[in-house]
């Protein structure tokens, strides 16, 4: 959990500058996602974990949140529980394997913050 707060940390800092982030993102999440459909396929009791990193990694996001209500996110709302943000995960990953599980992950937050109705 420290870990994805850290993480989710040093993104919002140098994206709130325009920059790209320049942290060193380590942990499960820390792969492409060929790597995270692979590690499933292989194991699929993998997926909890990684699903752990990217709820760490979202909760560090809401605690760096420019604003109270930004920060006042259900990361697990009805509807949309913790099978379906996992399903979200692989469906992203595998439309994108080139990209990172980070990426997979900040586009999870952006789809909860869009049922939220925030985006």
């Amino acid at each position: 959990m420290r870990l994805g707060i850290a993480v989710a940390i040093g993104l919002i800092s140098t994206s709130a500058l325009g920059q790209a982030p320049v942290v060193r993102i380590v942990g499960p999440g820390a792969v492409r996602c060929a790597r995270f459909s692979e590690d499933i396929a292989r194991d699929p009791r993998q997926e909890r974990e990684y699903f752990a990193w990217a709820q760490g990694v979202m909760s560090g996001l809401m605690l760096r949140a420019p604003t109270p209500a930004e920060g006042n996110l259900d990361l697990l709302p009805p509807g949309f529980g913790v099978a379906a943000q996992m399903d979200f995960l692989k469906d992203d990953c595998e439309h994108t394997t080139d990209q990172s599980f980070t990426d997979a992950t900040l586009a999870l937050y952006r789809e909860l913050k869009r049922r939220k109705g925030d985006l």
